[in-house]
């Protein structure tokens, strides 16, 4: 901040002005027949070398007391030195029936922006400042010179009027006390201010979720951008040269608005930070892939306002600017429609959330999980452990199917078993499936169908339909991969055989040997048995299921 400040006052020392606002070395004649004229005589009857206030003052209208209109166009000069504004006639109209195109009067404001107040008009055949302007100097000379005028010249009896590199002496003291006066207010202010930023950036529920660092750099901003202020408002009792004055007050606007976007930056992570809490703390993860994407969203306003107040500044014609971006835009906007069309696939996928991060969806033939989405495309992770990234635009058209948002996880399959089984051992086989079911921890017990379905052509088709109550595939996985275990253990016990596509030939016997059969239990006696016996060395024995 010091050497900021000490490189800024250097920079008005040195920019010494070579010539008047006045190009011209002959006295203009006072006819004031022209916005150009009208200004130029006042302006120039107030400078060093050719001070004749009384002429100045003809450029005012013709009401009140001579020494009134003196005194005025005096404060008027004042004003314009003091907001550092120069005027530049080479832009000032030379018609004597000049008509401001926006409101289609004989009017002309030499700074619109800085001075709406202050504008020239036609009086019969001659222009004038206005009466609007003069019943506003009064009150804008006290804007400006807001401790008088002649607050820091009254300096120039102590140090002397001997002038140093263009400037005064009093002038170059009242610079470097400025400077002093400017350090000390910033080495007390950002103390100050470092615990009130503390206690606006606190929370209760994160009291320390806010780094010191950052609170120190806010305190430190805000107290340079107060610093700058005070030093604009003390800058124009110094009477410095216009140009030097501009020059001052242009780089004291530019550095508070780069001191303004940092604020706003710094401001805007310590938003962020809490944010991120809340998100964390809902089930929705797209929360937490939407922040960063907000983050730039707002860092882009946050730019794009900087840059048009910036080109405020440089006196750039922001209406014919946006005019011209207007019609590039179409064009631009005629080219990258794609780019256009992913971005409000963006906003569609963020405001609906068809997905969330982690989700497993299927679309257009790709199987996957959501890593990421972005302002333009969407990140899948498919199961080869491939990356496919999908344009946004085309993904919101597409029907996804989003496994992950299943609430049970289906798993359907049809156990063949051979045509030779008999129907009490079938009985038996489904009633010790439905059993599987019930006992297992990881099924959803409130609706399954287990039952003889079909007749094959090589086989007996029971359906096996149920479902899986599991956050994951891992766990899906993982609970087929026991179920069916032990279906097999069920199918070995019971002495139950699955069928396959095959061809077989059956010949009753061969010369010399006796016929053999299958040996299934032949009575319920028998089946009990074997039952007991699978439910003795069953796993599933001591399970718990969940029931809803």
């Amino acid at each position: 901040m010091p050497r900021t400040l000490f490189l800024l006052l250097i920079g008005l020392v040195l920019l010494i002005p070579a010539t008047l606002q006045a190009q011209q070395q002959e006295a203009p004649p006072i006819t004031l027949e022209t916005p150009y004229n009208a200004a130029y005589v006042h302006l120039y009857y107030l400078q060093p070398d050719s001070y004749r206030p009384a002429l100045a003052a003809q450029a005012l209208p013709e009401t009140g007391d001579s020494l009134q209109r003196v005194r005025l166009a005096i404060k008027l000069k004042q004003i314009y030195d003091g907001k550092g504004l120069y005027m530049r006639f080479n832009r000032i109209p030379r018609e004597a029936d000049y008509l401001d195109s926006t409101v289609m009067q004989a009017v002309f404001t030499p700074f619109p922006n800085e001075l709406p107040q202050v504008y020239l008009e036609r009086d019969g055949d001659q222009w004038r400042y206005s009466e609007e302007t003069v019943t506003k100097i009064d009150e804008l000379h006290e804007e400006v010179y807001p401790f008088g005028a002649d607050l820091l010249m009254r300096l120039a009896p102590i140090v002397g009027e001997r002038e140093i590199l263009g400037l005064e002496a009093w002038q170059l003291v009242g610079l470097l006390v400025i400077l002093l006066l400017a350090i000390g207010v910033h080495f007390v202010l950002s103390r100050v201010l470092r615990p009130i930023v503390r206690k606006l950036s606190h929370s209760r529920l994160y009291p320390a979720l806010v780094p010191p660092e950052l609170v120190w750099t806010i305190a430190r901003l805000v107290s340079v951008l107060v610093v700058l202020w005070l030093i604009k408002l003390f800058l124009p009792p110094l009477q410095l040269p216009i140009e030097a004055s501009n020059f001052a007050i242009v780089v004291i606007r530019i550095i508070s608005l780069l001191l303004v976007v940092a604020i706003l930056l710094r401001a805007l992570d310590v938003v962020l930070l809490y944010a991120e809490k809340a998100a964390e703390r809902t089930e929705s993860k797209m929360d937490e892939q939407l922040l960063p994407v907000i983050k730039r969203g707002v860092q882009f306003l946050i730019f794009a306002g900087a840059m048009i107040q910036a080109l405020r500044l440089f006196q750039v014609d922001i209406t014919t600017l946006i005019a011209g971006i207007s019609i590039g835009g179409l064009a631009i906007a005629l080219a990258a429609q794609d780019t256009i069309k992913n971005l409000f696939g963006s906003l569609t996928i963020f405001l609906d959330k068809p997905f969330q991060i982690g989700d497993w969806i299927n679309f257009g033939g790709v199987d996957g999980t959501v890593e990421e989405v972005g302002f333009r495309s969407t990140r899948v992770r498919t199961f080869a452990n491939s990356l496919v990234y999908v344009p946004n635009g085309k993904l919101a058209d597409m029907v996804v199917d989003n496994f992950g948002l299943r609430k049970y996880r289906r798993y359907s399959t049809t156990l063949s078993i051979t045509y030779d089984t008999p129907p009490e051992l079938i009985e038996q086989f489904v009633k010790g499936l439905k059993g599987i079911v019930a006992k297992h921890p990881d099924t959803w017990k409130d609706f399954h169908e287990v039952r003889l379905n079909g007749f094959g052509a090589h086989s007996l088709d029971i359906l096996f339909y149920i479902f899986f109550d599991v956050p994951t595939w891992s766990e899906e996985i993982r609970a087929r991969h026991e179920i069916m275990l032990e279906i097999l253990r069920l199918a070995k016990a019971l002495g139950v055989r699955f069928a396959f596509p095959t061809q077989t030939m059956h010949v009753e016997e061969f010369p010399g040997t006796t016929p053999t059969t299958p040996h299934y239990p032949q009575t319920q006696e028998e089946i009990d048995a074997r039952m007991k016996a699978y439910a003795a060395h069953s796993r599933m024995a001591n399970g718990k299921g969940k029931s809803h």
